[in-house]
């Protein structure tokens, strides 16, 4: 809020909105004519309202729009190390049971030791057999290969996520 009155909107309200790019929201007035020229030339958004629950949800909008969004964390699938495997080019290969979900390759990842984030980083490569796959579900036996991160070890968790943004709202 740049500014506040009571009475009809003037020029002096439109040149002021005009400086501090902002918008003009009138309750129950109107512009007078010099000001509605004014903002039509300028490009200010003049926004009149009769009824005030309208305007209080704009207003909410608008503050609503600059807030930044909140990062939801949401699990895709949970793996348990069961056996550890050198392979060239790639470098340690956990062999896992995924107990839960389905592990993509690419996903964001994070291993778990004694309950405590040892890694956070990504999936780098994912196989099942001699095969390299996209996806692995739940039930299933696979190698994953973790980004930049050697220090496996057997009964460690690998957690797959993802981050979503969702939008926070003003109460």
């Amino acid at each position: 809020v740049v500014h506040r009155g009571v009475g009809g909107i003037t020029e002096n309200d439109v040149s002021l909105a005009l400086a501090s790019r902002a918008v003009v929201m009138g309750f129950n007035v109107r512009p007078d004519p010099n000001a509605r020229d004014l903002a039509e030339r300028e490009g200010v958004d003049l926004r009149m309202y009769r009824v005030i629950y309208q305007m209080l949800d704009d207003i909410r909008q608008a503050l609503g729009g600059l807030l930044s969004p909140d990062q939801l964390e949401v699990e895709l699938g949970r793996a348990e190390v069961r056996a550890l495997f050198r392979a060239p080019r790639i470098g340690l290969v956990a062999g896992c049971m995924i107990t839960q979900g389905s592990i993509t390759r690419g996903s964001l990842a994070r291993l778990v030791r004694d309950g405590t984030i040892v890694y956070t980083g990504r999936v780098a490569s994912l196989r099942r057999f001699k095969d390299d796959v996209r996806e692995v579900s739940e039930g299933f036996e696979c190698g994953i290969g973790l980004e930049n991160f050697q220090d496996v070890h057997e009964g460690d968790v690998i957690e797959a996520y993802e981050v979503r943004e969702v939008a926070r709202t003003l109460s």
